[in-house]
C-alpha cells in the first residue's frame, strides 16, 4: 500500500519492499542530481532500479572493501559521495581499481550510486564544506560564490536553402551549437524574406530599385558570449548575402547553486590556533597550512574536497584564510603571494566529517518517506594516507 503526503510525496507502508528506485527518488527529492556539474558522474552505477533494497550502506568512497561490506548482507545499496565510475571506462575488467570493484558489485548484487556534487552545494547543514564552518564556529556564513548559468546568446540569422548546410558547418565549428553533450543544435523555420537593392548594392539576388521575395531559412544557434566574434565571422565568411542580417539575443539563465562557505571566526585567531582546531574538530591527522602561523585572521573561505579552483574566488571575496582538501604546490604558492593564508585539511578529513550528518538527513527523509531499509555508516577506512 502507498499514500501520500500533504506535499503529494509518495510514501510506503512498513510492509513495502523498498527498491534502488525508491532510494533513488529519496536522494533526488532533497539532493537533486541536477544540481551536480555537468561534468559529474552521479546516481545509480551499478544494479537495477528494480532492485530491492534491505540496507543502505554510506561511504565517502567506494573501494573493493566496501563492495565486501555491503555483499555480508543480500539487498544492500552502496551509496557513496564519491563516484566508482567517475571516469569513463573502455572496457569493465579487471585492469582496474574501479573496474574490479564494479565487477565485484555486479557479481554480489550490490547496487552502487553516488551523490558527488549535488551533495557539495546542500545548503541544508550536509554539504562537504559545512564540516569546517562546524568545526571553527563561523558565524555570518554566507555562499563563497554562487556559479552564474551558462553566459550565452542566441544567434539568429536568415539563410537562403542552397546555403544552408554551409552556414551551419561554418558557425558550429566555431563551438556553437553546442548544448551539454550535444553538438551542432539548431533550430530551423522557413519563411520569406524581402527587400529592395539601392543603387550602389550588389544583391545575391534581384536588381535595383525592384522589391524582391525570396525563400530563406531561419536559423537560431546558440554561442557562448566569448565565442560571438569568431561565430559571426564565419558566418560572414560563406553567406552569400551582401548584407547578412545577424541577431545576438542574450539568454536568461539561472544561476547554479552556491559553491564553498564563506564567515567569520567569533574572535580572531593565529594561523596555528585554525589549523589546531581543524585538527582537533574535523578530525584531521594529515593537515598541513601555509603562511604566517602567527598571523591573525579572521575572515574564513572554505570549499570541501579539491578546493583549488576556488583560490580566486577566496581572494575576491575578502578572505583571509582558506580551507579546502586539497591544494597543489603552485597553487598554494600563488595564494600566500595574494596574502591568503591556507589550510589544506585533507581531501578525506574534510569530507568524511559530511558523512554523519548525510546519514542522518538519509535517516530522517527515509522515515518522512515510510522506506523500511536502515541507513548505516561502512566501518571500511578509505582514509589512503598513512602517519609512519
Amino acid at each position: 500500500m502507498e499514500g501520500t503526503t500533504a506535499d503529494d510525496t509518495t510514501v510506503h507502508d512498513a510492509t513495502d519492499r523498498d527498491t534502488v528506485a525508491d532510494w533513488l527518488g529519496l536522494v533526488d527529492a532533497r539532493w537533486p542530481w541536477a544540481t551536480a556539474q555537468s561534468w559529474d558522474h552521479v546516481g545509480l552505477q551499478v544494479g537495477d532500479p528494480a532492485d530491492v533494497v534491505a540496507r543502505v550502506l554510506v561511504s565517502l568512497d567506494v573501494t573493493l572493501e566496501v563492495v565486501e561490506e555491503a555483499a555480508d548482507q543480500p539487498g544492500t545499496l552502496v551509496l557513496a559521495h564519491h563516484p566508482l565510475l567517475f571516469r569513463p571506462l573502455d572496457a569493465l575488467t579487471p585492469a582496474t581499481a574501479s573496474g574490479r570493484s564494479a565487477l565485484a558489485a555486479a557479481r554480489a548484487g550490490v547496487a552502487v550510486a553516488a551523490a558527488h556534487t549535488n551533495l557539495d552545494i546542500a545548503s541544508d547543514g550536509t554539504g562537504t564544506s559545512d564540516p569546517v564552518v562546524r568545526a571553527l564556529d563561523l558565524v555570518d556564513v554566507e555562499p563563497l560564490s554562487t556559479q552564474p548559468g551558462t553566459d550565452q546568446v542566441k544567434l539568429v540569422t536568415f539563410v537562403p536553402p542552397e546555403h544552408l548546410d554551409a552556414v551551419v558547418d561554418a558557425v558550429t565549428a566555431t563551438g556553437a551549437g553546442t548544448i551539454g553533450d550535444y553538438s551542432r543544435c539548431t533550430f530551423r523555420s522557413r519563411g520569406t524574406g524581402t527587400y529592395r537593392p539601392l543603387e550602389g548594392a550588389s544583391p545575391h539576388v534581384g536588381s535595383h530599385g525592384a522589391d524582391h521575395a525570396v525563400d530563406e531559412w531561419r536559423l537560431e544557434v546558440v554561442v557562448a558570449r566569448a565565442g560571438m566574434a569568431r561565430a559571426v565571422a564565419a558566418l560572414e565568411s560563406v553567406h552569400p548575402h551582401e548584407e547578412v542580417a545577424v541577431d545576438l539575443v542574450p539568454l536568461v539563465v539561472s544561476p547554479q547553486p552556491s559553491i564553498g562557505r564563506i564567515g567569520r571566526l567569533r574572535e580572531p585567531a593565529s594561523l596555528t590556533s585554525v589549523a589546531q582546531r581543524l585538527r582537533d574538530g574535523l578530525p584531521s591527522p594529515h593537515l598541513r597550512a601555509a603562511g604566517d602561523p602567527d598571523r591573525l585572521v579572521e575572515v574564513v573561505a572554505t570549499v570541501g574536497g579539491a578546493g583549488d579552483s576556488m583560490v580566486g574566488d577566496a581572494v575576491a571575496a575578502g578572505a583571509e584564510c582558506y580551507v579546502t582538501g586539497d591544494l597543489r604546490h603552485h597553487v598554494t604558492l600563488d595564494a600566500v603571494a595574494d596574502g591568503l593564508a591556507v589550510v589544506d585539511a585533507g581531501h578525506h578529513a574534510v569530507e568524511h566529517a559530511a558523512m554523519a550528518p548525510w546519514i542522518r538527513a538519509l535517516e530522517q527523509e527515509r522515515r518522512r518517506l515510510g522506506l523500511a531499509a536502515p541507513v548505516v555508516a561502512s566501518t571500511v577506512d578509505t582514509q589512503p594516507w598513512l602517519q609512519l
